[in-house]
């Protein structure tokens, strides 16, 4: 089995609703068991700021499938949730984003593990390390120094418990 983590978030309409019905997907997989979600975080948008405001969660699941069949399940996952992107980093309905895959390192033209943003991104960094404060990047990177650089970039807020994803 590996261990991958996987960012979700969302922006439009019902949020948290968006974000419960993509982990009751995956859930539903028979080849992905979701072992443990973060608290939900209410998060400032970022790249493109005339938007709505973030609700985004990391999930720990472990999972068989290769890094590029598991991209296919979590892109079928968000099409069944209606996304559509009209801009780059806009509004979303659901966004699931493969953050790491146990300790790969990956680049295809479709895939990037460790996703190639984790270290700027808070809104990804703080629920990441709420699941595991030691957690090291496959370099070795420990997660908790990118923190210290984004402080006071972007606003992530605690807005609720992971049993509302439960």
């Amino acid at each position: 089995m590996n261990r991958v983590y996987i960012g979700v978030g969302s922006n439009v309409g019902d949020r948290l609703r968006y974000l419960q019905h993509a982990v009751q997907l995956l859930r539903e997989s028979a080849d992905i068991h979701v072992r443990r979600v973060s608290s939900v975080y209410e998060t400032e948008p970022v790249g493109v700021t005339d938007q709505g405001w973030f609700l985004n969660a990391v999930l720990d699941i472990e999972t068989q499938l290769s890094p590029d069949i598991l991209l296919e399940r979590t892109q079928s996952i968000e099409r069944a949730l209606h996304k559509h992107i009209t801009r780059r980093w806009g509004p979303r309905t659901i966004d699931l984003d493969i953050l790491l895959y146990g300790n790969r390192q990956l680049k295809t033209t479709t895939l990037e593990i460790p996703h190639p943003r984790l270290r700027q991104r808070a809104f990804v960094l703080v629920p990441l390390l709420e699941l595991d404060p030691t957690f090291s990047l496959p370099d070795g990177t420990a997660l908790s120094a990118c923190i210290p650089p984004l402080v006071g970039r972007e606003q992530v807020r605690l807005w609720a418990s992971p049993a509302v994803l439960a």
